[in-house]
């Protein structure tokens, strides 16, 4: 006689899916595999290996950007006490993963305003290992600018007065926020704090968050122009 055999009916059940990579350990770890001798090469030439004043203490791993950027896209539900172990590492390019996933997190409609607070208060709390301008360019304008949008504006000032240079290319640097939405009065106000600034990287930063500006309103730009004439910094925009 036959036997039946048991028919297993197939499963309905998922597949269980692997967690978001949310912790800095992970971070590194994948950052590590996109690392390229000729990348390092051209970064250290670039950055001149932290020996000036940009940078300073800096060492690199060697990872592009483009790369760099993406993987941070991948770790957008990092915590903020995780992203902030990614701020303590001397690696460049760690920080500036840690910078980016705080952009991608300031920049998404789903963050809460509890995380958005909580960003703008890990950049203020640690402008110590925000140490290059590209640092500052990559998250500012949303991590800062877009947090205090709808706030008083005070402390950009403070900022813009401070000792430390990149705290100062903070400041204008947070405008591009307000510039897109239309409101382009405090760039012209912290511009005018930092016109007679010594430090290049701020005369650039300036003078392109200037022009971003007086493309909403170039009768002010040309009236801001004028009346800083003999600075260096007008001179440099190209408007003698």
């Amino acid at each position: 006689m036959a036997t039946r055999k048991n028919k297993r009916k197939p499963s309905t059940r998922e597949p269980a899916r692997e967690s978001a990579p949310v912790t800095a350990a992970q971070f590194i770890r994948k950052l590590h595999t996109y690392r390229s001798a000729a990348e390092l090469e051209k970064i250290q030439r670039y950055f001149k290996s932290g020996k000036d004043e940009y940078g300073a203490g800096d060492v690199f791993m060697g990872v592009r950007m483009g790369q760099l950027f993406a993987l941070a896209k991948e770790f957008i539900a990092m915590p903020p006490q995780e992203i902030e172990k990614l701020l303590e590492s001397p690696v460049h390019e760690v920080r500036a993963g840690a910078l980016s996933i705080m952009d991608k997190q300031a920049r998404s409609k789903k963050t809460s305003a509890a995380r958005r607070k909580e960003l703008f208060d890990l950049y203020i709390r640690r402008t110590d290992r925000i140490n290059n301008w590209d640092l500052v360019d990559v998250s500012a304008p949303y991590v800062v600018g877009g947090y205090l949008f709808d706030k008083p504006r005070a402390l950009l000032y403070k900022l813009a007065r401070s000792k430390n240079v990149w705290e100062r290319r903070t400041a204008i640097v947070s405008t591009y926020y307000f510039i897109r939405a239309g409101e382009i009065d405090d760039t012209f106000k912290i511009a005018g704090i930092l016109v007679d600034d010594e430090h290049d990287l701020i005369h650039k930063a300036v003078g392109g968050w200037i022009r971003e500006a007086g493309k909403k309103d170039p009768a002010r730009l040309l009236s801001f122009l004028d009346k800083h004439a003999a600075t260096r910094l007008v001179r440099r925009t190209g408007h003698e």
